[in-house]
Formats: C-alpha cells, sequence, structure tokens
C-alpha cells in the first residue's frame, strides 16, 4: 500500500482525489509523453488525444470523473470587459466611510455593559460585491413596482446598516443600538436580516444558511408565475442572492439549482463570496471550492462567472504564453492562497513564484509590496461591474457569479484571512489606527484613544453622498425596502362555504376532501379566485386534488409538449404556462419556498396571493420546520395543510408517515394559528375567518396550520345555534349528554371527536354516565389565550382579572374532563392548568407503526373503549363509581389486547 507521502492528491472539479502512486516513474512517463505531444503537435493535437484517452477509459470502465470546471482565472477576459460607468474614485471613498461605519458599530456593540458584538469580517470581505449592485444595479420600488429582490448574507447586516447611516436612512443612534431591539427600542436594530422586527426596512430573512438561495430560486420562479398568469408585471425584477461559499456546504443552497436551470430563470444571480473560509478555518483546504461549485453549478445548468483575480494580475496574466502561471494557479489548493493572504510579499514570491524560473521572471520586476497588492477579483468595481452586466444580459439560464475575496479585507493583519476572523468582535486602538490609514479617512489619533471609536460622516453635503442618493435615484429608490401596497381582498360571502355546512349526507369523507371542497368553491370566486395559488409535492392525487387539473391546470413555462398517457380521462394531468397549481415534485422543501415566496407577494409586489400548501402531515413541520420561522420571518400569510395527520389513521405507512407531533410543533411558532378541525363545517369557519385575518382590513402578519385526516366520516350539518366563536377560539361543544346518572365531560380534536361521540353512546347505555362531548378544534390558541390572560392579570393585578377563554367554557360544565386526540398527550396537555377540576389526556405518545387503525389505537389506548375506561376511572377517583367496575371494562373490551379491537374502516387517502 503505498504511505501518506506517495499520495499526490489531484484537484478534479475543485475536488482533491486521493488516489495512490504505486508506479512514478510510469506516472511520469506518461506525463512526458503528454508534454511532447503538446511541444511537438501543438494543444489541439493533445486535447484530441486526451479525449479519446478519456473515451477509451470509459469503454474499459475506468472511473474518469467529468471536468467541468474552467481555469482559475477570470470568465470575462480584460478586453471583453465594458465601460465602467461610475466614478471609482468616489465610490471608494463611500465603500471606505462604509467599512469603517460597520466595523465601528460592530464594535461599540461590544462595548462593557452591553457585549452584544456582531460580525465584521464578512462584509468586510464582500463589501465591493455590495457597493457595486448598490451603485448600478439593485432597482429600488419608487418606479411602482416590485424592484429588484436581494436577499443579503446575513452576517453581511453591518455593512448594509452602515451604508443606510450614510444616506440618512438609520441614525447614529440607531447604530449604537445595534441587537439590543427592546432595551433600545424603537431605535433597535436586529442582528441579522429580520422583516417581522424591522418590516419597513428587511425584505427577506437569510441568516439561516441555506434558506437564502432556496427562497431566492423559488422568489424568481414565482415573479415569472405571477407574470404568466396576469397578476403582476415583474419583467424588469431581478433576484440577486448573496451567498458565502461555506454556506454552499447546505444541502438547500445545491439542492434546488436545477428547477432554476429547467425554467430557465435568467432573473436569478447568485453571487457567491469565496473568500475560502467558513466561520472556523478553510472551506476546502486542501481543494479548490470556487472549482468544485463551478462544476456543481455547471452540471446543473447554470451559467457560470468566475470572478477570481483584481487588475492588478491582468499584465502578469497577458505575459503567460505557456500557461505556466495559469497552471500554477489551477494547482495551489485554497488552504495556501488563505495563508498568502496573510503573509508578506517576500512569503509569496518565494513560495508561489519562487519554485519555477518563469514565474519568478515573470515578478523580477515588482517590489514585494507590489506583489502583496496582487488582489483577488471580489475587491476590484470594474471587474465586479463586468461581471454584474454579463449577469443581467445573459439568456436563458440563471447566473452563478464566484468571487474570490479575502475575508476580513482591510481590517489589518489580525484579521484579514485568519481562521478566527469570524468570531472577532472589537478593534484594538492599533487595529484601528491601522484601519483608518488603510482606509484614508480624517480620523484624528485622539478620537480613537479616548472612548468609543467615532462613526465617520464625510457631511450630507459632500460629493460623496450626493453621489450616493443619486445612484439610488436613478435607480428607483432605496434598497433594502420593504413597501405594503396591498389593498385589502374583497372577501366571499358566506355562500362561498354553504357547501361544507351543510355536512356530507350519507357520504363519508375524510375532513382533507372536506377542505379541498371548500377550497373548489373558493377558486370559483371571482373576486379573488385566481389569488390562490395550490401547492403540493407530488402528491395532489393523494389529496383528492387531482379534480382540479383539467380547469387550474399545473403551472409549467414550457407548457405540455407531449400527450398525457390519461388524456382521454375526465381528470387528465394537464400542464400549462398560466397554471394555477405548483407542483413542485418530492421537494417539501422547495414546496415551502414556494409557500413563503407567494404568501409574501402581498408586499413584494404589492399583489396578494393565497398560497394553500397542502403535504403529508409529518413532512411539514418536522422536515421543514426552519422554513416555517423563515416564513414568520418573511411575515408570509397563507393556509398550510397537514394533510394524512394523526399518529394512527394513516394505516400501513408506518413509523416516519405517522404525525402525532406536528401540532406541538406548530404551537413554538408565534405566527402560526393551528386547528385540528373535525368536521366541514368547522372548517369552513376557519378558512372563512383566516381569510378575514390575513387579507382583509387590517390584515395580520400570520399563517394558518389545518391538520386535516385521511379517514372517511360522516359530517354533520351545520347546528343551527353553532358555536361559531367557540370554533375560532378553540372549543365548542358538539353533543351534549343525554342521559346517565354520573356527569363527564370528553374534549376531543380531529378525527378523535367521533370516537367521543360513540363513547359517549357507550358510557350512556352501559355505565350510566352522561358525558358531553366537546370538538378542541384548536388546543393550541386556547393556551395562547390563557397565556395572555394571565401575563394580563400579572402586570395589572388593581384591573379586575380576567378568565382564560377554556376556564370560561368548562366552569360549569360538571364532572371530570378526558381529553383524547390522535395526538401526543403534550398536545392537549397543554391547556391541563386553566381546565376547572380534574382533567386526564389520552394521547398517541411514542412511535407510529403500520396496523389498522384499530389496533394502533388500542395500542395506544386512545381508542373508543379506552375513552370509556379513561371517564370511569376518573369518576373513581372521585368516588362517583366503584373501582371494581375498572376492571370490568378493562375485561369487557379486552383493552388488554390489540388483537380484539375492531380494525375499522380501512383506506381513505383523502
Amino acid at each position: 500500500m503505498a504511505s501518506g507521502s506517495d499520495r499526490n492528491p489531484i484537484i478534479i472539479g475543485g475536488l482533491p482525489s486521493q488516489v495512490p502512486d504505486f508506479d512514478p516513474e510510469e506516472t511520469q512517463e506518461w506525463l512526458d509523453s503528454l508534454d511532447a505531444a503538446v511541444d511537438e503537435r501543438g494543444r489541439e493535437r493533445a486535447r484530441y488525444l486526451m479525449l479519446r484517452l478519456i473515451e477509451r477509459a470509459r469503454e474499459k470502465r475506468v472511473a474518469v470523473p467529468e471536468m467541468r470546471s474552467t481555469d482559475y482565472v477570470n470568465t470575462i477576459a480584460t478586453k471583453d470587459e465594458p465601460f465602467f460607468p461610475g466614478n471609482e474614485e468616489i465610490e471608494r471613498k463611500v465603500l471606505n466611510a462604509t467599512r469603517w461605519n460597520a466595523a465601528v458599530m460592530v464594535s461599540r456593540a461590544q462595548r462593557p455593559g452591553i457585549g452584544v458584538g456582531g460580525h465584521i469580517a464578512t462584509f468586510a470581505s464582500s463589501a465591493s460585491l455590495y457597493d457595486v449592485g448598490f451603485n448600478h444595479f439593485f432597482r429600488g420600488k419608487d418606479q411602482g413596482d416590485g424592484g429588484d429582490q436581494i436577499f443579503f448574507q446575513g452576517h453581511a447586516s453591518p455593512g448594509v446598516y452602515a451604508r443606510a447611516y450614510l444616506l440618512d436612512r438609520l441614525s447614529e443612534g440607531q447604530l449604537d443600538a445595534f441587537r439590543q431591539e427592546k432595551s433600545k427600542a424603537p431605535d433597535g436594530l436586529s442582528s441579522y436580516p429580520h422583516p417581522r422586527l424591522m418590516p419597513d426596512f428587511w425584505e427577506f430573512p437569510t441568516v439561516s444558511m441555506g434558506l437564502g438561495p432556496l427562497g431566492a430560486i423559488y422568489q424568481a420562479r414565482m415573479n415569472r408565475y405571477m407574470e404568466a398568469r396576469g397578476i403582476a408585471d415583474t419583467s424588469k425584477s431581478h433576484v440577486w442572492a448573496y451567498l458565502g461559499d461555506g454556506e454552499m456546504d447546505e444541502p438547500e443552497s445545491l439542492g434546488q439549482l436545477s428547477i432554476a436551470a429547467r425554467e430557465g430563470l435568467d432573473n436569478l444571480t447568485f453571487v457567491v463570496n469565496c473568500n475560502l473560509q467558513r466561520l472556523d478555518g478553510p472551506v476546502r483546504g486542501n481543494g479548490k471550492i470556487m472549482q468544485e461549485l463551478e462544476s456543481q453549478f455547471r452540471g446543473a445548468g447554470w451559467n457560470v462567472i468566475k470572478l477570481v483575480w483584481d487588475r492588478s494580475w491582468d499584465p502578469l496574466l497577458a505575459q503567460d504564453r505557456d500557461g505556466i502561471l495559469v497552471n500554477k494557479l489551477n494547482t495551489t489548493p485554497d488552504g495556501q492562497f488563505q495563508t498568502y493572504a496573510t503573509e508578506t510579499g517576500s512569503y509569496i514570491r518565494e513560495h508561489f513564484f519562487g519554485d519555477d524560473q518563469r514565474l519568478r521572471a515573470m515578478v523580477e520586476n515588482m517590489t514585494d509590496d507590489q506583489i502583496l497588492h496582487l488582489g483577488r477579483g471580489g475587491h476590484d468595481h470594474k471587474k465586479i461591474y463586468a461581471a454584474y452586466a454579463a449577469a443581467k444580459a445573459h439568456k436563458g439560464q440563471p447566473t452563478v457569479i464566484l468571487a474570490q475575496t479575502v475575508k476580513g479585507w482591510t481590517l489589518g493583519p489580525n484579521f484579514e484571512g485568519r481562521n478566527a476572523t469570524h468570531q472577532m468582535k472589537k478593534l484594538t486602538v492599533e487595529d484601528l489606527k491601522g484601519f483608518r490609514d488603510r482606509l484614508h479617512l480624517p480620523i484624528p489619533d485622539k478620537d480613537l484613544e479616548d472612548g468609543l471609536p467615532p462613526y465617520y460622516h464625510p457631511g450630507r453635503d459632500s460629493e460623496e453622498i450626493q453621489y450616493m442618493h443619486d445612484r439610488r435615484k436613478g435607480l428607483g429608490g432605496y434598497v433594502p425596502t420593504r413597501v405594503v401596497r396591498a389593498e385589502p381582498l374583497k372577501l366571499p360571502d358566506d355562500k362561498a362555504y354553504a357547501g361544507a355546512k351543510k355536512g356530507s349526507g350519507q357520504q363519508k369523507i375524510a375532513t382533507t376532501m372536506a377542505f379541498v371542497r371548500v377550497l373548489k368553491d373558493l377558486m370559483r370566486d371571482k373576486e379573488i379566485g385566481k389569488r390562490f395559488v395550490p401547492i403540493a409535492p407530488d402528491e395532489y392525487r393523494t389529496f383528492g386534488m387531482d379534480a382540479f387539473f383539467p380547469s387550474a391546470k399545473i403551472y409549467n413555462p414550457l407548457g405540455q409538449q407531449y400527450e398525457s398517457v390519461d388524456r382521454e380521462l375526465l381528470l387528465a394531468y394537464k400542464e400549462s404556462p398560466t397554471g394555477q397549481m405548483l407542483h413542485d415534485g418530492i421537494t417539501e422543501a422547495g414546496c415551502t419556498a414556494s409557500l413563503i415566496a407567494a404568501g409574501s407577494a402581498y408586499a413584494t409586489h404589492g399583489e396578494p396571493l393565497i398560497p394553500v400548501y397542502v403535504f403529508y402531515s409529518m413532512f411539514g413541520f418536522q422536515r421543514t420546520g426552519d422554513q416555517f420561522w423563515q416564513m414568520a420571518d418573511q411575515l408570509a400569510r397563507g393556509f398550510v395543510l397537514g394533510a394524512t395527520a394523526g399518529r394512527t389513521t394513516l394505516t400501513g405507512e408506518g413509523l416516519q408517515h405517522a404525525d402525532g407531533h406536528s401540532q406541538l410543533l406548530a404551537s413554538t411558532n408565534p405566527a402560526c394559528v393551528a386547528y385540528d378541525p373535525a368536521y366541514g363545517y368547522e372548517i369552513a369557519h376557519i378558512v372563512k375567518d383566516g381569510l378575514r385575518r390575513m387579507y382583509g382590513e387590517n390584515a395580520e402578519d400570520i399563517f394558518y396550520y389545518l391538520t386535516v385526516y385521511n379517514e372517511p366520516i360522516l359530517h354533520p350539518a351545520e347546528p343551527a345555534d353553532v358555536d361559531a366563536e367557540g370554533i375560532l377560539k378553540g372549543l365548542h361543544r358538539v353533543k351534549p349528554g343525554e342521559k346517565g346518572e354520573h356527569t363527564a365531560q370528553i374534549l376531543a380534536s380531529g378525527v378523535a371527536v367521533p370516537w367521543a361521540i360513540e363513547a359517549q353512546q357507550i358510557l350512556a347505555d352501559e355505565w350510566n354516565v352522561k358525558a358531553d362531548v366537546w370538538s378542541a378544534t384548536s388546543w393550541n390558541e386556547l393556551r395562547r389565550d390563557a397565556v395572555e390572560v394571565e401575563e394580563h392579570n400579572l402586570l395589572h393585578p388593581e384591573e379586575e382579572q380576567r378568565v382564560p377563554y377554556v376556564t370560561q367554557k368548562l366552569q360549569g360544565a360538571e364532572g371530570p374532563k378526558v381529553a383524547v386526540s390522535d395526538w401526543m398527550r403534550a398536545v392537549p396537555d397543554q391547556i391541563a392548568r386553566w381546565v376547572p377540576g380534574t382533567y386526564q389526556s389520552l394521547g398517541a405518545d411514542g412511535f407510529g407503526f403500520a396496523d389498522t387503525r384499530g389496533a394502533a389505537r388500542r395500542f395506544f389506548h386512545i381508542d373508543v373503549q379506552s375513552i370509556v375506561l379513561s371517564v370511569l376511572t376518573e369518576l373513581a377517583k372521585e368516588g362517583k363509581v366503584d373501582r371494581s367496575l375498572l376492571k370490568q371494562a378493562i375485561d369487557r373490551y379486552q383493552l388488554l389486547d390489540v388483537t380484539a379491537a375492531d380494525a375499522g374502516e380501512a383506506g381513505g387517502d383523502a
């Protein structure tokens, strides 16, 4: 076996291939042969020979990777760079002031007694990338449309604040309130881009890494969707996503590249700040991250622009006639380039240029200082402008710009390129002096030596500031800015919900189908029907929504260029460039990104959309919960449907499909209004109120989560005396007990309500117990109300003490209360402390499994007979019935034997 020293890593597509060299002499012979072919027959002949060798290698089944990366130089040749229309001297002054203020803001935030810190190095590396965008490309919203959508890298927020300060959009007091959102309210600035915390400033939350690029792709797609359907003119909108190369490790960053290429989203540009570092060290120390990313993006069908070197390299590359310099750039790993960023010019001369006479000759007339300042392309305004202009001009593909920078650039030797630079939050006096000198700012030493370092502003009437204002005026206003222009929608009246309120008659349907019927009627509404955006993974048929295919159709910008295999069927699969349904494939992450983009369209483009995202309940809050927090932060609105809900209802699917906890997860999201309805008329009231709260007057920044099931049941018609308030607040009585000596209360939600009603009958007929049945449409909302009441009472002891809604509803309800659902006990237990009297819950705690519904419910002891036993147990505790009845019930119903349970009704996918 070859030793470690014999393993020569070969960098292919940016990744080192650790293949051992068992015969170095033979290897050298092959390399010499190639050199001879190049020298004697030329590069074209050598290329042909290499291609034939690759072809033969594949014939012999030798695994040879494809070469999807180009040389480690700029994609745009110097001769092809466009004229730079800006004043580079003024822009550099502006940028220097921005750099200073960003760093000082974070440093001041680390002052004694505050210590909230921040991040300096990320913006320092990407400052020029943003500045060129601000000065020449980012469109604002003042022209009446949505402008451009910019996804700022989360850790770069100090630089965005610093620029806003120079433009008088933020005050010095606000900069000093960075990360002090409550103690310095209303001046506090959020740590990262948080629209919920700064709703007039930020548009897109991005600091949960990987969600920014995912969101940007689907935002660009949503722009095209809205234009195709005639809802908004988004033709001028361009989506810019600023990312870090370490961020590209996240699967969400790269997982949906193909959809952007497949749909030709040339309204999308990724700018990846390749400073070669993650948070703790190099990204691929032994490899080349820019080459690796180039391979991945090219393979996915993107246009790739590499921005590697600044203009100081142009003369060297121009004289590189034999390719020795390019070869050196190609084969030097990133870890070494990071080291060069921290070393001296003499070190670079010796270690980079020194091992080949031809390289040494290139720099023999350069000083060490000149070599030291051979810079990275991501810091060169003209090179950046050329890349951005090329990206905007490119048609038919999304573009990624891979820009090399130095992390901590201009911050001084203690910061630049250091592994710890991401965590460094404070500059010393010496750091500040060096930083000031590097930026050529007129700040005297005494201002740096006494107290906190000052902010720098060249003056409102200065040439620099006027230039900034002029550039933003020409581009349509200030960025970032979030504007809500949407008018309240004219919502349907009660007629739209009449079908659901009639019940299902003699037909058994699942609550999923009950919801789908409500949605179908709403989509027919002349006022808001077109604004609904149905979204699903590859499961529309599972949820009974294939009935929408012929009329609403599936969105596809290319239309349907084939004959559908089911074209003769009534519910044939139909795609259209103007389709209303988003069919995003088996990707909950992609669907949720569509949900967020659609749900925030009221702000992004001033046109409300009503997304309705339907998914397998287990794969929502559990699998993509981070995105639901992103949705809340972005103030997006819409309906989220956890279909096939419950731990025991989705028979046969097993552990990873059995959702008994998403309602609990939903309770942790403050923007989520979660319901677990049992009947169609409840769904009608909930949806109607949701539309009012999200799209009517005084619209709220919330979203609705409904868990619906696939078990068919009979849906009763809405009672004449329906308790609509109780449905919306979370609890209403659906069936009073009719006979019995002893009284009890059964609280149930969702699919468990019919079990409770059956248990009610058994208790009356066999055990002389009169039990009322309540539908707990929302355990979560009951708890939130109670918590708010307690908070008010705590802080207002002199006022009349309020009573939680759940306490009011159950105050006069006699007997013990038993709660049951197809969720783990922690869901109904949320209200335990506010329920008057004795309270007990039943739940499906533990992993789900595949079996009949009856067997699963008997196993978890949430079935009808277990409810009966639980009520008797609580009555026995109160001394109302003899405890001997409990053993009688266990034996009578064989509660210890899962095989004795009625299997229940099978089937019912929707």
